[in-house]
């Protein structure tokens, strides 16, 4: 039988360990984890759905999250509800087109943001369409 000093001084190896071995582990080596399933971090657990009902066939409670559409876009945003590319909703800025929205700050300076308000930009779609 071995005493304790040592089992201190030579522990045993888990099998698939890398102990002792230096580096950084090979791509793929899941050592002591074993197979990776589904694109998970090993020790991590795939959440399960419940319903608040308290019981495991219950019915389940939804929760509906109105999407708030803002109403200010930024240079992105505006390009893509306009159709255009960011540059040209910028020459459309800088040609006065379309109007900026400037947001004060307390310091007497502005938000740096290129902000435009959504109903100027339907109004403007409104105008460029064609005649009958």
């Amino acid at each position: 039988m071995s005493t304790e000093a040592e089992i201190a001084k030579n522990p045993r190896v888990v099998p698939g360990s890398r102990r002792g071995q230096p580096g950084r582990p090979r791509k793929g080596d899941l050592g002591i984890f074993g197979k990776q399933e589904h694109g998970h971090n090993p020790g991590t657990l795939t959440p399960t759905l419940r319903s608040s009902s308290g019981e495991i066939n219950g019915a389940g409670v939804r929760v509906a999250v109105a999407q708030i559409t803002p109403r200010l876009l930024d240079l992105h945003a505006t390009a893509a509800y306009l159709g255009v590319s960011t540059w040209t909703a910028r020459d459309l800025e800088a040609a006065g087109i379309i109007r900026r929205v400037r947001i004060p700050l307390p310091n007497h300076g502005e938000v740096r943001k290129l902000l435009f308000d959504r109903e100027d930009l339907e109004r403007l779609v409104m105008q460029w369409k064609d005649g009958p």
